[in-house]
């Protein structure tokens, strides 16, 4: 995945939610800001995007997201249990729209047999439509795990965006 084909989605993703006058939030974690970094990234983003929360720790899912510590202790912070609750958590503390939540295992370490490195939950939060959320496993390092998840969160996010 190159810088090009980063910017081109965000870009596709801006003018789609320019088109629907729409606003989006992120809620990030194994990416770090990496989602609301491409989209910033793109002219005129200000009058799409409103605002990205990076929750790298389970107190930051917490007190930022309104993320509940028991969900995250019962399920674990990598999991679309907890993805859908920072989707809902982003789009009710920011008031956007439509929600990209991120949460995974960029590595190299922190995996396990049942959460290996390269697994990243994601979901997605908008109007007049279901929260859903979607697990993806990516291979490579910790770079190229974070910039697949990056590229993976901006097209789930215009397929919530763009009307059919």
């Amino acid at each position: 995945m190159s810088d090009d084909d980063l910017l081109e989605r965000a870009r596709f993703l801006v003018d789609a939610l320019r088109a629907r006058g729409w606003h989006c939030a992120t809620a990030e974690s194994c990416t770090g800001g990496g989602v609301a970094t491409a989209i910033t990234g793109i002219a005129g983003s200000s009058d799409v995007f409103e605002c990205g929360y990076v929750t790298y720790s389970n107190a930051a899912k917490s007190k930022m997201l309104r993320v509940d510590a028991t969900l995250i202790d019962r399920h674990g912070a990598v999991s679309e249990a907890v993805a859908r609750a920072m989707a809902d958590g982003a789009r009710a503390a920011s008031g956007a729209e439509c929600t990209v939540a991120v949460t995974g295992v960029a590595g190299p370490g922190g995996g396990t047999p049942a959460k290996p490195v390269g697994m990243v939950c994601f979901a997605y939060a908008s109007d007049g439509a279901p929260t859903t959320a979607e697990t993806r496993h990516f291979a490579g390092d910790r770079a190229a795990v974070r910039r697949a998840a990056v590229a993976c969160a901006l097209e789930g996010l215009a397929g919530r965006v763009v009307v059919p």
